[in-house]
């Protein structure tokens, strides 16, 4: 159930038959989903200007009741008339099924099944792959046979790939440069001494070269 029309308790509903016009008949029993209580179709059209069927049940008689059951799934109680065609199944049939490339890598389980447009999907998880989408075609799906537990797809054409793990993949990170200090040299007592020395030495030597100087210039001024 989709939606609610008008005040008399009409419903908007989303098809998930291929048999609209057989389900949806007036006087055909439908019933909610896990229940046994009927719902009688009163009255039901296509809707025109979009997808889905227009629907009154006898026994839902006023917009209130009609929101009551927005959201829920209808069934229909069928016998053996109305077993699929060659090649078609329940929905019932597919989730519970294996589902495996075509290089025998298992992928996991389909756990649900959904129509969207004109075409059925496989909810797949349960594989390295995690949960993905599989629409039911012949480009995707190769093996449909759930009666023996098989369905085999084309992992390549759906560009499955596995998700990618925590960490891998990512660069590692640079390590930090380290910075190579060049020790110091160190100064001995016994160094310190003959640099100071060699301090004197120096300073002695520049007095006397001093004193020459100054006695030249004496003897130069009294000839």
């Amino acid at each position: 159930m989709r939606g609610v029309h008008g005040l008399r308790g009409d419903v908007r509903i989303e098809i998930l038959t291929d048999l609209p016009e057989l389900r949806y008949a007036a006087g055909a029993i439908l019933h909610r989903e896990g229940s046994d209580e009927p719902l009688t179709v009163a009255w039901s059209s296509p809707i025109a200007d979009g997808p889905g069927w227009r629907i009154r049940f006898e026994e839902v008689r006023s917009r209130g009741e009609a929101e009551q059951l927005k959201g829920v799934y209808l069934e229909a109680i069928v016998g053996p008339e109305a077993e699929p065609a060659r090649g078609s199944y329940f929905w019932h049939e597919i989730i519970g099924t294996p589902v495996t490339g075509i290089d025998g890598v298992a992928l996991g389980t389909v756990r649900e099944v959904y129509r969207s447009g004109g075409a059925e999907v496989f909810v797949v998880a349960g594989g390295d792959y995690g949960e993905f989408d599989v629409p039911a075609v012949r480009d995707f799906v190769r093996v449909l046979a759930p009666r023996r537990g098989e369905i085999v797809i084309d992992a390549e054409a759906l560009d499955l790939k596995p998700p990618r793990r925590h960490g891998e993949g990512e660069p590692r990170p640079k390590a930090p440069r380290r910075r190579t200090r060049r020790p110091k040299k160190a100064v001995t007592a016994e160094g310190a001494s003959d640099a100071a020395a060699s301090d004197v030495g120096a300073a002695e030597a520049a007095a006397d070269t001093a004193a020459d100087t100054a006695a030249a210039d004496a003897a130069s001024a009294e000839s």
